[in-house]
């Protein structure tokens, strides 16, 4: 533990750090409380580590699109999670090494209901918990830094080397090197590898 922390944090990180050990071998830090739900479909890389109240929902319902002992929620080494990320995996999200994510992310590979046109269960005189899940896989690259309070929605690819600004709802795919922003997510820049900077786009 570096210093900073408060004597109650220092018991706290303790704590969690010794029960890290015992339930999660290779992980860095997770930190405590943590709901996770399904941790057989959860594989994490070395140095994983988590901020407090992390939720992580992997049960799905059968036909949910994983095999019955397939990873759901596959995470790289050396990721970074802060507080009060809720990822939901009923089919997969995959997330690349060396990632950054601040506190109160939601990244969801479900929804409830279909709304394409398609699916007369969604409709809505039908309770949203009654509407069958439908799923489509989340993958995020390599080296990706995402924001405060940014939402990330079912079939979404975002990038190697790309920045999801703070508050972002990312509803379609973000290229590799970019930075998005808003609501909905638009890239605003992109990496110009010749002048080695942030050019806007």
């Amino acid at each position: 533990m570096t210093k900073g922390y408060s004597f109650s944090e220092l018991i706290s990180g303790s704590i969690s750090l010794v029960l890290t050990k015992v339930f999660y071998p290779g992980a860095r830090l997770v930190r405590r409380p943590a709901y996770i739900r399904g941790k057989a479909y959860l594989q994490y890389g070395e140095g994983f580590t988590t901020g407090y109240h992390c939720r992580f929902d992997l049960t799905g319902e059968p036909g949910g699109g994983a095999g019955k002992n397939e990873k759901r929620l596959v995470i790289g080494k050396n990721c970074k999670i802060g507080d009060n990320v809720h990822i939901v995996a009923s089919k997969k999200v995959i997330i690349g090494d060396d990632c950054l994510f601040a506190s109160k992310i939601f990244i969801s590979d479900t929804n409830h209901g279909r709304y394409d046109g398609v699916q007369a269960k969604s409709s809505p005189v039908v309770p949203p918990d009654d509407r069958p899940l439908s799923t489509a896989e989340v993958r995020i690259g390599d080296r990706v830094w995402i924001g405060e309070n940014v939402v990330i929605l079912p079939g979404v690819t975002i990038g190697n080397g790309s920045i999801i600004g703070a508050n972002a709802l990312v509803n379609r795919d973000v290229p590799m090197n970019s930075i998005a922003v808003g609501s909905p997510a638009r890239v605003i820049k992109v990496w110009d590898s010749p002048s080695e900077s942030w050019v806007k786009r």
